[in-house]
């Protein structure tokens, strides 16, 4: 995959525009290895190298490590383009392979889809979360797109939360559990902003915003308080109407890792979920 960038004025190092871009020292000390990793309108070139205004830079971004591929999975895709792509993850789908986990994940589609790219998923869910999931399709973009996205997610919880507010709780791993996080004081900071948005059949919806990505967060936070969303069975919720935690991530936002447009995604509340509300 090759990435151009315009220059917009006279005398400056070629380093200096990739770095100004956000491509990364390290990914720069590896195109510097590989043969015409980076040309200056069109002709190999140092990084020392002074370009002028409305020269093309280009670098060519080196192969990549792939997961096995899995042809019969099917996610949504809400969006692609050569620099990234947007899943609509259903639940009970884990992001990433792992020991009981092989071959049935987004990591797997998306090799299958995406054949020869590495998997870099900006956004990470738990497996029974549904939602929104950001992949980038090179290093470049996955660096950019780190640092412009943001999220909203929803949630349904037990019990009627009449107004929105913030939650400032400290979060743990429990000592006694490799999975299962808590509140404690010496936890690393957490904050989570919610708001309902209705309350039907003793549960509410909430619209969630975090300013922390702690692992759980939203799960930990609002169980709590009182409030443990419906079928999180790990932090007290009830599965009798769902065997999964109501979570759902609903909204991306970010900034186009080249063009640096700004770039909204929706996906509606999933079956499950609904039901609970309706």
């Amino acid at each position: 995959m090759k990435i151009d960038f315009i220059v917009q004025r006279n005398a400056v190092s070629v380093e200096s525009v990739l770095r100004e871009n956000g491509v990364s020292r390290r990914l720069i000390t590896k195109l510097k290895r590989t043969e015409n990793g980076i040309t200056l309108n069109g002709r190999h070139t140092r990084t020392v190298d002074l370009a002028g205004k409305s020269d093309r830079i280009t670098i060519c971004l080196p192969d990549q490590k792939t997961l096995d591929a899995a042809d019969t999975l099917c996610v949504p895709i809400i969006y692609e383009d050569e620099n990234f792509i947007i899943f609509n993850k259903p639940a009970f789908m884990p992001v990433h392979p792992s020991v009981k986990h092989q071959g049935d994940t987004l990591g797997n589609f998306f090799s299958h889809h995406c054949k020869g790219l590495t998997f870099r998923p900006i956004n990470r869910l738990d497996r029974d979360t549904s939602g929104l999931c950001c992949v980038a399709k090179d290093a470049y973009s996955a660096r950019k797109l780190q640092h412009t996205i943001s999220k909203v997610y929803c949630a349904i919880v037990s019990g009627e939360i009449k107004e929105g507010g913030t939650i400032y709780l400290p979060i743990a791993r429990e000592k006694e559990s490799i999975i299962k996080r808590c509140i404690r004081n010496d936890g690393q900071e957490a904050v989570t902003h919610y708001s309902p948005v209705m309350y039907r059949n003793g549960c509410t919806l909430l619209d969630i915003r975090l300013e922390t990505g702690r692992t759980h967060q939203i799960r930990v936070h609002f169980s709590a308080i009182g409030y443990p969303l419906m079928g999180d069975e790990l932090y007290g919720g009830d599965r009798s109407l769902i065997h999964r935690q109501a979570l759902h991530c609903r909204k991306l936002t970010l900034r186009h890792p080249v063009t640096d447009t700004e770039m909204k995604f929706e996906a509606d509340i999933p079956s499950d979920m609904a039901s609970l509300i309706k």
